[in-house]
């Protein structure tokens, strides 16, 4: 109860990720009718999972990398609207329309910001409100980027492990036919 309690929780810890499994004991495990074909075929095919998880570990990491600075100058963009009201003065400001097109604008003291939220969603928020989310969601994407570190670091170590458990198995057979050919060569000559 205790293991199953353990591998469970491993899963959990690592966004489903299944541990690999080191061979320790190679003959038993190609005991029975187990082909190294078969064997290798089965391996290869979880290096093949492990890979593509990897990749889209890795495409989510990136699109953290490049969330966590856009919400940061959010942030301090905010920041910023609120002492200038505190100072009760107007901001000059140049803002993108499209690719090369800047307007300028005066934006006035003001107690909301509007926020993307994504899919084309925007909300307005009080300036503490909007600083107190901004806040959360910056923090929340540097725990998920250091999570998400953590999980290729334990992902590579089971491709690593199944990588090795691959050179075994082909060791194995690469032994089990010599001993089979020098068996074969053992075998008495009769003379006649």
């Amino acid at each position: 109860m205790a293991a199953a309690t353990a591998e469970s929780s491993t899963r959990v810890e690592h966004y489903g990720i299944p541990k690999a499994v080191f061979l320790e004991d190679v003959d038993s495990y190609m005991a029975g009718d187990r082909t190294t074909e078969s064997a290798l075929k089965e391996l290869d095919e979880q290096h093949q999972k492990y890979k593509f998880m990897e990749m889209n570990l890795l495409q989510k990491k990136k699109k953290l990398r490049e969330q966590a600075p856009d919400i940061r100058k959010t942030l301090d963009t905010v920041k910023f609207l609120k002492t200038r009201k505190e100072s009760n003065s107007s901001v000059e400001s140049k803002f993108l329309l499209s690719d090369q097109v800047y307007a300028k604008a005066t934006v006035p003291p003001t107690d909301n910001v509007y926020l993307w939220l994504g899919a084309n969603v925007m909300l307005e928020y009080q300036m503490e409100d909007a600083i107190d989310l901004l806040a959360k969601n910056l923090a929340s994407a540097e725990q998920s980027l250091t999570k998400m570190e953590d999980d290729l670091n334990f992902l590579r170590d089971q491709y690593t492990t199944v990588e090795v458990n691959m050179a075994r198995i082909y060791n194995w057979d690469v032994r089990h036919r010599i001993d089979s050919g020098k068996v074969a060569d053992k075998r008495p000559v009769k003379s006649s």
